[in-house]
């Protein structure tokens, strides 16, 4: 049997498929006679518009409409034209969208020209490898490219069996998916590492695939789903993927100039966190919750591997939440191993400053820590099971070991209110030498998510986001069960508070690459150098008991325990005393007020910085 795989628009240029590279082993492993090819779809697209457009249309264009505008379906709006048989489709509802929303939109109406040929296209490559089942994996913004690809495939060759899979399957999606679009025969709900080869094991033997877990089938006009199985995929049975056709497409293509490659990995799958608290908003994860880890052994030995063989350095990770047993049998492992590895990793936003060092010695240059707010009662809110103080420390540590990390502030939670954000508004032009979030953001309500799944949190209305409306041609009733984001009635803070957050994000944003707040030991004393933007330059020095309750303070402290420490360690002072000199580094910007917790918030690293725009 022939069996090619596709990822289509809008996979990241920069990283091979993972779900690809899974598939590929786990076929060739199942059925070793099979022959499996792989087709490229996303770097295909940009080879496409880059030569089509004479150079106007960029693969930058194609980070803009896949990546930055997710939120608003632009880049399935691009091939919905395609799907649908019509050029102008939902443009008219897309500009009104738009319009209301300040989104820029000419990108994508540029490329929406070229999308129909680079189908047909697309249909002539793939029918040239003979294939006799073609499976998509589609993530995020993949469904209308595949759909339109599978229904050009499906009309030139009704024989052909066309499977759809990935995260945009999970649950009632894969059944809406199947049920709404005859041209796919299957969609795998869940897991693919047993479904998979069971539906190959099927097709050749020409037996029905009604004890397949999770599948939808047609049977004569009707559309089946398979129950899911409540199962997960040991990690035992996830193999290391294979990236040799990748390699070979990247190797020979005209943009390959434009992209700076790396590899990806998987470690875990699942998140640790999420078994015991859900956090409220997070619908990722879908219906495998379950945390399950690789050995750290073994993760270190498929990325020897990879790296070997592709001789790429910078490795992302897709796991949502680090194991933290990695921080034992792991990244020691690739610290020792003389490798000067980029790793990029999900953590949770309570590591230590050991943890944090250890990942920098690592060569983990990039982390994404889940911070989402620095107050503690939205993140109570949130059930993140950290603090505010604590997530600043996470901030302050980063730039202490060079760790890039991403995050966004995240608000609009069901009780929250003005007092919980105007103190930590209040306080972010003190954090401008810290790493911004990329911005400050409404909750959307995301299927799977406790929000979602339990209308007593708080968002009991609920109706498909409204981006789906120029995206797909379907009924509401039918786009609830397809689409994974909702469009609610507002919740939390609004108006001034609301403008107040995100202006301060804003300056935050914009004054971080000039800004430092940089400790300095000489001798007996303790500077800090002032290097904020919006305040004046300088030095202020400290010594004695206020040097020592300077530094007590980067693990974060009450004044009552920091009195505590100060005592043990033989300074003498009163409380009174200790209280007023708090209250003045408090006034100076260098201390951040968490409730009744302190955090110092002077650096003693000062990493490289990109401006505004080069991040």
């Amino acid at each position: 049997m022939r069996v090619h795989l596709v990822t289509m628009p809008w996979h990241p240029l920069d990283l091979p498929s993972l779900q690809l590279g899974l598939l590929n082993r786990i076929v060739r492993e199942a059925r070793p006679g099979d022959e499996v090819t792989e087709f490229h779809g996303s770097l295909r697209w940009a080879e496409f518009l880059l030569e089509r457009s004479g150079g106007r249309l960029r693969p930058a264009d194609c980070v803009e409409v896949g990546s930055d505008a997710i939120f608003h379906g632009l880049g399935d709006w691009v091939f919905s034209g395609a799907l649908y048989d019509d050029p102008g489709w939902g443009l008219a509802r897309l500009r009104d969208y738009a319009s209301g929303r300040g989104v820029p939109v000419e990108t994508a109406v540029a490329m929406r020209p070229y999308a129909a040929p680079f189908v047909d296209a697309c249909a002539t490559e793939v029918l040239a490898a003979e294939p006799d089942v073609v499976g998509f994996t589609t993530t995020f913004m993949q469904n209308v490219p595949s759909l339109a690809l599978a229904r050009e495939l499906k009309r030139r060759r009704p024989g052909l069996t066309i499977v759809l899979g990935g995260s945009n399957c999970d649950g009632p999606m894969g059944h809406a998916l199947h049920r709404n679009h005859p041209f796919v025969d299957h969609v795998v709900r869940g897991e693919a590492e047993h479904a998979f080869p069971a539906l190959l094991h099927h097709l050749d033997a020409r037996t029905g695939p009604a004890d397949v877990p999770g599948l939808c089938w047609w049977d004569g006009p009707v559309s089946r789903a398979n129950p899911e199985t409540r199962r997960t995929v040991p990690p035992a049975d996830i193999p290391s993927p294979d990236y040799d056709q990748w390699q070979a497409a990247l190797d020979a293509s005209p943009v390959q100039e434009h992209i700076h490659p790396k590899l990806v990995v998987e470690g875990a799958r699942g998140c640790w966190w999420g078994e015991k608290h859900h956090c409220t908003f997070c619908g990722l994860n879908g219906s495998a919750m379950a945390f399950r880890a690789k050995p750290g052994e073994r993760l270190w030995a498929e990325i020897d591997r990879l790296v070997r063989r592709h001789r790429i350095l910078d490795v992302v990770t897709v796991d949502n939440i680090i194991d933290m047993a990695y921080f034992r049998d792991f990244l020691p492992r690739v610290a020792a191993s003389g490798w000067d590895l980029r790793l990029h990793y999900e953590v949770k936003s309570n590591l230590t400053p050991a943890q944090l060092r250890l990942l920098g010695d690592s060569g983990t240059v990039h982390i994404q820590p889940g911070i989402e707010s620095l107050g503690s009662r939205v993140l109570d809110l949130m059930d993140k099971g950290v603090t505010g103080a604590r997530n600043v420390r996470t901030l302050r540590e980063c730039e202490n070991h060079a760790l890039t990390c991403s995050w966004n502030l995240l608000y609009g939670f069901p009780g929250e209110s003005a007092d919980d954000y105007t103190p930590v508004i209040d306080q972010l032009p003190a954090l401008v030498h810290l790493q911004p979030p990329s911005g400050a953001h409404r909750i959307q309500l995301e299927r799977f998510s406790p929000h979602f799944t339990d209308p007593g949190l708080g968002f009991g209305k609920r109706r498909p986001a409204q981006m789906y409306q120029h995206v797909y041609d379907l009924p509401e009733d039918e786009l609830g069960d397809l689409v994974y984001l909702f469009d609610t009635e507002d919740a939390g803070i609004a108006g001034p508070v609301e403008q107040r957050l995100t202006d301060a994000v804003a300056a935050w944003r914009a004054g971080h690459a000039h800004s430092r707040l940089l400790f300095e030991e000489a001798g007996a004393e303790l500077l800090v150098h002032e290097r904020r933007h919006g305040r004046p330059p300088g030095t202020h020095r400290f010594a004695g008991w206020r040097a020592a309750a300077l530094r007590g303070l980067e693990d974060g402290r009450t004044v009552p325990a920091l009195h505590r420490l100060l005592t043990a360690d033989g300074h003498g002072m009163a409380v009174q005393e200790l209280t007023d000199w708090v209250r003045q580094a408090f006034a100076l910007g260098l201390l951040f007020r968490d409730g009744a917790t302190y955090v110092s918030l002077p650096t003693w690293g000062e990493p490289v910085r990109l401006p505004e725009g080069g991040r």
